[in-house]
């Protein structure tokens, strides 16, 4: 049980996922995971995963990230 109060209907500490979309080209795959982890995010490499658009232009990157706060889950958004 989190010592926090509920935040619009997430608990924490927790573990999320989020997804970033840009160009193919601009090497998401590693750059979201090391801002996550310069933020001072834990961050579940393992999680990891990418989707090309049908074209091979544009990248949608997903990846779970462990929370202890709302300002956590706020600063992975950032």
């Amino acid at each position: 049980m989190s010592d926090e109060p509920e935040s619009k209907g997430f608990k924490f500490p927790g573990v999320f996922e989020i997804t970033a979309m840009g160009p193919a080209a601009a090497g998401l795959e590693l750059v979201i995971p090391r801002e996550l982890a310069a933020a001072g995010l834990t961050v579940l490499h393992e999680t990891v995963r990418s989707r090309a658009s049908s074209a091979g232009r544009f990248v949608s990157v997903s990846i779970s990230l462990q929370a202890r706060s709302r300002e956590d889950y706020d600063a992975a958004h950032v």
